[in-house]
């Protein structure tokens, strides 16, 4: 066990440090450095001791020793000369042995303050070097500080994780043994120490207690792996020692981590450990190695663009995750088995190289075993949800079923700290799978069995345990309801509005959400700032209150039913009903976002008041959810967020899209009258049409900004406008003259017979020979004629331009086929913005029957 002695020296080196070395990591490479340099001398005293020779620091390396360092003939300034000059000398000299070179190679000084190195090293000078555990449980707690190593998605995995794992997968003395990620290898290690007591003769299993299973100290950081404790491992007889310290292999892409692993194996009995800088999914060089045992906890985040792998994966991927799974499963041996870590996104994310990987690991008889971990495992560097994937080649074949197992506690509150609390389900989890791995299935509320059948049967191969347990329908949904004013999920918010007129209230730094921050169109908008700031006392002086981040906002007056997830600290108006989450561990903001849009019919039939409707915080409060389990949500926004990305993609198409003629100064500028006739036909529809029926155009019949008209507006000659006299032909362009609807147009194609526009529109017909009538309407939707239409208008209460006007307007014409490729290319672009719009529609409706099937409709 780590003494407190040890502890606080370790502890007490790192406050030294972290003034001049803010880096956690970089701290414990000088710790690590330092200790080394140490031990080197420690052994050279030893084996002198014993009647041998030092063989270490010898020959010229003997003005490094470790006396001549700390001399107080030394000054600060030569000492850390001599302390510089000594890891420049240890990478490179032959009589250190390669694995210590290793560690030296690259290693220097990160500051120059002879101060601190001298306090820095007499911590280092309180450690000593004799083959003991305790320098072993040391290098664990100094590895136990390491941060995320955000970039690369590599997080520190808790011991205790780390040793259920291990246990669960068992592996045994004759097992070739990787971790692909290894990191400080901390699997590697407690892979180790597992065999170890497994081969003691005074190991009792009956009586052995697990880390996982233990009463931990109050932060988990100070959890160790299994200590040998009087376990020595005296029945591994000296060729099955030979053959377990060739056997333990760890691979890692960064040279930092492979020299801090290199240094853990060793201070635990490696003295040539198997650990390699290597890229596992990039390299092919060790591609044909299998294993009976792999243990990983692999990076989450895949760079910018994906992985570029090579092309020996089963499943075509570019997702970290994706690729090291399936590497793990492609090199176990027949009867290999495995235990790793993956994020969420493994167990339900609907593209195709997740659902592929789900598919192989179930069809092939790689998986038996999928255990929940809560979100919060890895925090207080990532506050990702995890579970653990199982792999037993041997014992997935013998079974139909996978196991399913949901721990919700793991012995540490869920919070940055991670401290203790009784509430821990490892213990119950590790007792079902080990009897499921004898045969025998045990009741537990926190385990169910599913077959594969139902598995493969489902279009996506979930892994989320709770979508197949059996519940019972609850009206309309399988889920239960909850109110919106329940108490133990959600706190109801009301906003409230300063006086806008006083200046003090305003331009601040809280932000203050109105309706204009939830534009028009979005399912969910989610919001990180807004258009306009309150200050302090702007806030204090109005009835709302600042707001945390994931907050879910929804308008609630006048325009009711926008809606939107605060990822900010805001405040808002007096027009909202704002729902603040209350407990994270039960429920997903996105998911309550999602299913309240649900409800916008609901609230605007509740909605009461004169001009503008509103729904009170007492009929808000009452709506109800369906709220099924946390992963069960997540699952439900993951498939939501991913349709909602294609609508955002094709809106941004087709809100940014407009036709564009770029205009050649050496076209020629005619007047319409020159290639248009202007209104060529008008007439009485009664002596038109006799007593036939007829289509009437109006100016409601006509889009804004360009697009067909509407025929459906029918009129028997009898009802004839007095001043509908305009007929239009296919081919016709239709003009509104009348302001304010100039940005009404349309042109006429495959009309019915028998149509007469409104005499607020002028009906130009294109000649043939010079004009394309297509050339000519992209060319009022680019606006060249709008503009000189505003120009002509005359005043009054509707100014409108008259055909004289409407001749004269000018445009730039360029010959025939130019007019036809140009019509081509626009024509092109528009039916990509016609198939961005029907995708639109598309995914528009897998929502709303997604959330359909939520509400069990």
């Amino acid at each position: 066990m780590l003494d407190q002695d040890t502890k606080r020296r370790i502890d007490t080196a790192r406050q030294i440090l972290v003034g001049k070395v803010p880096d956690p990591k970089a701290q414990v490479e000088q710790i690590t450095t330092a200790l080394i340099y140490k031990f080197m001398d420690d052994m050279d005293r030893e084996n002198e001791g014993l009647g041998g020779k030092a063989k270490f620091l010898t020959g010229k390396l003997k003005q490094y020793s470790w006396a001549r360092l700390l001399s107080k003939e030394l000054s600060g300034q030569e000492r850390m000369l001599l302390y510089i000059d000594a890891l420049s000398e240890f990478s490179k000299a032959e009589q250190i042995p390669e694995l210590f070179r290793t560690i030296f190679k690259g290693t220097f000084l990160p500051y120059r303050d002879a101060e601190t190195l001298n306090l820095f090293l007499k911590e280092i000078n309180g450690f000593s070097y004799d083959h003991s555990e305790e320098l072993g449980n040391s290098f664990e707690y100094l590895l136990s500080i390491l941060g995320a190593q955000g970039k690369a998605g590599q997080f520190r995995t808790p011991r205790h994780i780390i040793d259920f794992i291990v246990e669960v997968v068992d592996p045994k003395k004759d097992d070739k043994i990787l971790d692909p990620a290894c990191g400080t290898a901390g699997f590697l290690i407690s892979a180790y120490k597992h065999i170890r007591h497994q081969n003691s003769s005074n190991f009792k299993a009956a009586e052995y207690v697990p880390s996982f299973s233990k009463k931990g100290p109050n932060d988990v950081a100070l959890i160790e792996m299994q200590s040998n404790g009087d376990y020595r491992g005296d029945k591994l007889t000296p060729d099955a020692r030979k053959r377990l310290a060739k056997n333990i292999i760890g691979y890692d892409i960064s040279p930092d981590m492979v020299r801090l692993s290199l240094v853990n194996m060793y201070l635990h009995g490696f003295n040539t450990p198997q650990i390699f800088e290597y890229d596992t999914l990039t390299y092919e060089d060790r591609w044909g190695d299998n294993f009976d045992v792999m243990l990983a906890n692999p990076p989450f985040m895949s760079p910018k663009g994906g992985i570029r792998p090579h092309k020996r994966f089963r499943i075509s991927a570019n997702r970290s995750e994706v690729l090291f799974v399936d590497y793990i499963a492609e090199h176990l041996t027949l009867k290999g088995r495995a235990g790793v870590i993956v994020p969420e996104g493994i167990i339900f994310q609907s593209a195709n190289a997740y659902k592929d990987l789900r598919k192989m690991l179930i069809e092939d008889n790689f998986l038996w075993a999928v255990v929940s971990l809560p979100a919060g495992v890895f925090k207080p560097y990532s506050g990702v949800k995890t579970s653990i994937l199982f792999f037993d080649r041997e014992r997935a074949k013998q079974n139909d079923e996978i196991l399913f197992v949901k721990v919700s506690n793991d012995g540490f509150d869920l919070g940055d700290q991670r401290r203790a609390i009784d509430e821990n389900d490892l213990p119950e989890a590790y007792r079902v799978l080990q009897e499921w791995q004898k045969g025998n299935k045990v009741d537990s509320s926190i385990a169910q069995p599913v077959k594969k059948k139902a598995i493969l049967d489902s279009r996506d191969y979930n892994f989320t345990g709770d979508r197949y347990r059996p519940t019972i329908a609850n009206g309309k949904t399988q889920w239960p309801m909850v109110a919106l004013g329940d108490s133990r999920y959600f706190t109801i918010e009301s906003g409230g509005t300063p006086d806008s007129s006083n200046p003090e209230f305003w331009e601040g730094d809280i932000n203050w959400v109105t309706l204009v921050d939830l534009p028009q169109g979005r399912l969910i908008t989610e919001i990180s700032s807004t258009s306009r700031k309150l200050t302090s006392l702007g806030l204090k002086k109005s009835s709302a209150k600042l707001l945390p981040p994931d907050t879910v906002l929804v308008s609630s007056r006048a325009t009711i039913g926008r809606i939107g997830i605060a990822r900010v600290p805001i405040a808002t108006n007096q027009g909202f009903k704002n729902i603040v989450i209350k407990d994270h561990q039960s429920v997903e903001v996105a998911y309550v976002a999602y299913v309240v849009s649900h409800l916008v019919p609901d609230m605007i039939r509740l909605g009461s008041g004169g001009t503008y409707k509103e729904i009170s915080k007492t009929n808000f409060s009452r709506l109800e959810v369906p709220l099924p389990p946390l992963e069960v949500q997540k699952e439900i926004v993951a498939e939501l967020d991913g349709y909602q990305r294609v609508i955002d993609g094709a809106q941004q198409i087709v809100e940014n899209w407009k036709p564009t003629i770029k205009i050649d100064s050496k076209w020629e500028m005619l007047k319409l009258a020159d290639v248009c006739e202007i209104n060529p036909e008008s007439g009485d529809p009664k002596k038109l049409f006799g007593k036939r029926d007829f289509v009437y155009v109006d100016i409601d019949s006509v889009p804004n900004g360009g697009g067909q008209p509407s025929f459906s507006q029918i009129l028997s000659t009898d009802k004839a406008p007095s001043r509908a006299r305009r007929i239009i032909r296919n081919g016709d362009v239709l003009l509104s003259t009348v302001r304010p609807n100039l940005k009404a147009f349309a042109i006429a194609s495959e009309i019915p017979d028998r149509v007469i526009a409104s005499t607020g529109f002028a009906v130009l017909r294109p000649d043939a020979r010079r004009l394309v009538p297509h050339f000519l309407y992209y060319m009022i939707l680019d606006e060249s004629l709008v503009g000189q239409m505003i120009s002509r208008m005359g005043k009054g209460s509707y100014p409108s331009i008259n055909q004289t006007d409407v001749a004269d307007l000018t445009l730039a014409l360029p010959q025939i086929d130019v007019q036809k490729e140009i019509v081509a290319g626009i024509q092109t672009e528009q039916h990509a913005v016609e198939s961005a719009k029907e995708l639109i529609r598309i995914y528009e409706q897998r929502t709303r029957n997604r959330l359909t099937e939520v509400w069990g409709e």
